[in-house]
C-alpha cells in the first residue's frame, strides 16, 4: 500500500466517522409520553421536597417590642424564625415547548413565563427563600437529566 492509499483510506474513515456523528446529532428525539411526562414531574418533585427539607437555613431571633408599637426590645422574649429569609423561588422550562410542557399545561400546573419560558412556582416551604431555592434546583436537575431544558430561579420578598 503506497502512502497515496494510505492517506486516501485515512480520510475515508474519517468521513464515515464524521457523518456518523453528524447523523447521531440530527436524529429528532422521541417525543415523551404522558405517562414518562408524569414520571418525570413525580421524580422532580420528591427530588425537590427532599432539597427542601435537607435546606441548610439561617436561624434569626427577632425580640418583642415591650409594648405594641414600641421601638424599644424586650429582650426577655424571643421569637424565633426558623426558616431564614422571605422569599419566592421557581423553575423556568426554556424553550416553553415539548411533550413534558404540553402535559404540565394540560395538568394546570405553572404559566408562561414572564420573561419567556414556562415557570412552576414553589409553592413548598411556606415564605422560607433557603428551602424553595433548594426544591427549585433539585427540580431542574432532574428536568435535565431528562434532557429539559430547566433552571432555577429565586428572589427575595
Amino acid at each position: 500500500m503506497t502512502q497515496i492509499d494510505i492517506h486516501a483510506e485515512s480520510n475515508r474513515i474519517i468521513g464515515l466517522y464524521v457523518a456518523k456523528q453528524e447523523a447521531e446529532a440530527k436524529k429528532v428525539k422521541k417525543a415523551l409520553t404522558k405517562t414518562e411526562c408524569k414520571k418525570i414531574y413525580v421524580e422532580a418533585y420528591e427530588a425537590g421536597l427532599a432539597a427542601g427539607k435537607d435546606a441548610d437555613t439561617p436561624k434569626f431571633v427577632v425580640g418583642s417590642p415591650t409594648t405594641p408599637l414600641g421601638s424599644d426590645i424586650d429582650f426577655s422574649k424571643k421569637t424565633y424564625i426558623l426558616d431564614g429569609l422571605c422569599g419566592f423561588a421557581w423553575v423556568n422550562i426554556s424553550p416553553a415547548r415539548g411533550a413534558f410542557v404540553n402535559w404540565l399545561k394540560s395538568q394546570g400546573i405553572g404559566s408562561k413565563g414572564y420573561y419567556g419560558g414556562y415557570e412552576i412556582w414553589v409553592r413548598e416551604f411556606g415564605q422560607s427563600v433557603d428551602r424553595k431555592s433548594a426544591f427549585a434546583g433539585a427540580f431542574a436537575e432532574v428536568l435535565g437529566k431528562y434532557g429539559i431544558e430547566a433552571s432555577a430561579g429565586s428572589r427575595l420578598d
